[in-house]
């Protein structure tokens, strides 16, 4: 046999599967204080004593040194599968269960063995009958099982399943990230494993010898895999299980997990607050025993039932509605913004739903500060400067001396810009709302805002070039050019009309364009085909307003384009503002550049939106 070559090869595997635990041992302990490699230490500590007792005691004749390798062999036996099951939980992140209860029970198990395992001769635990019995030239012993010892080996091989099951679980749970690792470390645990199996059930032929520490030699070479070439310490499964659990309980958003009945299956202590119950009281019950909402969770989409309090909407996902709640201790009553969503599992199964608080007090607040503000100042400001611009009317008309009229005429001019500003504010806040988008031809909207141009101010000139030029079709022909997109036709409106009306209202009157010096202003507009190369760009229609006015402040730009709110000096502020709004909310992009000889030019890029 080939087996004969190497002399006492049983004793051989055994203590090279033990001088393997010990150099794993050393080659690991510079990470010690990392999750599990104290644990993995214990595990090759036990691993050691198995191997080399057993190693050892192959080689020894004398009965009574024999006995002694052999209790330190199934001490060996005893704390492996204890060890490697804290290792399994510390690592895959469950270091609180190390710390229970439960755990603890493990480890006193594996101490009243060790007590049953150093007293055995006195009442046969382990076993009786203890005799020599050599096999393939090495100090096999033949024995009679006690019924503590099959205990200790149905014990350990639930804990190592336990252990591989944990282990596994990491592997599916975190795809390829530690998949090399875990699925080395659980894989090597099962030759060894059934190794013990068939030794305590005495299966094959030769039922004396344990080949269990020979088995430890491709254990070993998969942990070394582990360690070595996954780099099995470097990162592990803790980091992303306590990053799922402070995503959840460190967040300040209150967040309430439910099971598909509704029923409160976790909060996170920001939930506790809110809803005045810890999460233990909370479980198992309904949402609606702590909280009257105002969507129901689940159910089919827009359905609508009857309950207590009135018709409440059934969520589906991703609703946001508002509800009140009283603070306590002072606090008043906040505002939470509800917003809903389903849980489900990898396999994109519906398990649950969560429920996310987010408090908008203070933005509700505003919006309401905001909102009586904004109509109270627009209210005077139209009724006001209609009295004033009335009076200034009057005083006009009868007043001869000619410096007193020209007085007049100021006042009937800034009454009628406080008026437009309040007709302004009133264009913003529309602008700023939610509104549905719908077809708009960009070409008749521009033709019919630069008509209106002109209706208010005769002596301007206002010019209007749209390149109606044809464009290649599907087929190769040529195919009248579409200008047709799909956005918020008040907001592009806003963005016209105000573009147009900051280059006639704020001209000087020293333009170089008309021989008057009078105010000019010319509009085209055309598209702009998008890069066919891939990258995703979409055709988009370019608006153009050239002035020959005395530009804009470039500190009115900046302020605009960065967003930051400063006191404008120009009279066109709230006019570049609505400008910036509008295209915001229609996805156009704005440029401004100084024209040459004099004046500026703004430059409006507005997406091409089909229908879909």
């Amino acid at each position: 046999m080939a087996l004969d070559l190497v002399p006492a090869w049983p004793a051989v595997g055994s203590l090279a599967g033990g001088a393997g635990a010990i150099g794993l041992a050393l080659a690991i302990r510079e990470h010690r204080g990392r999750p599990g490699v104290d644990w993995f230490l214990g595990v090759f500590a036990a691993q050691a004593t198995w191997c080399l007792s057993y190693g050892v005691g192959l080689l020894v004749t004398d009965p009574t040194l024999r006995t002694a390798l052999e209790a330190t062999t199934w001490l060996g036996i005893v704390w492996t599968g204890i060890a490697f099951l804290g290792f399994a939980l510390e690592y895959t992140g469950r270091s609180d269960v190390v710390r229970s209860r439960l755990f603890a029970a493990v480890v006193g198990f594996g101490l009243l063995s060790t007590a049953l395992l150093a007293t055995n001769p006195l009442h046969g635990a382990f076993w009786t009958e203890f005799g020599m019995d050599p096999a393939f030239g090495v100090s096999t012993v033949s024995y009679a099982f006690g019924l503590w010892a099959y205990l200790v080996v149905a014990v350990e091989t639930v804990l190592v399943a336990s252990a591989v099951f944990l282990l596994v679980d990491t592997l599916l749970s975190y795809g390829p990230l530690y998949r090399r690792e875990s699925a080395a470390v659980a894989l090597s645990s099962l030759p060894p494993g059934f190794a013990l199996v068939a030794w305590t059930l005495e299966l094959g032929p030769v039922p004396q010898l344990q080949l269990a520490p020979l088995m430890f030699v491709p254990h070993m070479l998969l942990d070394a895999y582990a360690f070595d070439r996954a780099e099995m310490f470097d990162r592990n499964p803790t980091t992303s299980r306590a990053a799922e659990r402070t995503a959840i309980d460190d967040l300040a958003d209150p967040i309430v997990a439910l099971a598909l009945d509704r029923r409160v299956v976790r909060l996170n202590p920001a939930a506790e607050t809110l809803l005045g119950v810890d999460a233990e009281t909370a479980r198992d019950r309904p949402l609606d025993a702590f909280l009257d909402l105002p969507v129901e969770v689940g159910g089919s989409n827009g359905e609508r039932g009857d309950g207590e309090g009135g018709a409440r909407e059934t969520v589906e996902g991703g609703a946001r509605e508002t509800v009140e709640v009283d603070a306590g201790a002072g606090a008043g009553r906040r505002t939470y913004a509800v917003s809903t969503s389903p849980l489900t599992d990898p396999s994109g199964t519906r398990v649950g739903y969560t429920v996310v608080f987010s408090d908008v007090t203070e933005r509700e607040r505003r919006r309401q500060q905001l909102e009586v503000l904004n109509r109270v100042l627009r209210h005077n400001l139209r009724n006001d400067a209609g009295v004033v611009r009335g009076y200034g009317e009057l005083l006009a008309d009868r007043l001869e001396d000619p410096e007193l009229a020209r007085m007049a005429d100021a006042i009937e001019r800034r009454a009628g810009a406080l008026a437009a500003l309040g007709e302004k504010a009133g264009t913003v806040e529309r602008l700023l709302a939610d509104a549905e988008t719908s077809a708009v031809a960009v070409d008749e909207l521009v033709g019919n805002v630069v008509a209106d141009a002109r209706d208010r101010d005769g002596d301007a000139t206002v010019e209007l070039d749209v390149e109606r030029g044809a464009e290649a079709g599907a087929d190769g022909g040529e195919s009248v050019r579409d200008w047709t997109t799909r956005v918020r036709a008040d907001a592009l409106r806003a963005v016209v009309e105000n573009t147009v009306e900051n280059a006639l209202v704020h001209h000087d009157g020293e333009g170089v364009e008309r021989d008057d010096g009078g105010a000019w202003v010319r509009v085209t507009l055309g598209r702009e085909r998008g890069e066919d190369d891939g990258s995703g760009e979409a055709d988009r229609f370019v608006l153009t307003v050239d002035d020959d006015g005395p530009g804009i402040p470039d500190h009115e730009i900046e302020t605009v384009e960065s967003g930051r709110e400063t006191a404008l000096e120009h009279g066109s502020g709230l006019g570049l503002w609505v400008v910036a709004w509008g295209a915001a909310a229609i996805g156009a992009d704005v440029d401004y550049a100084e024209r040459e000889p004099r004046g500026t030019t703004v430059a409006v890029s507005i997406p091409v939106v089909d229908e879909e």
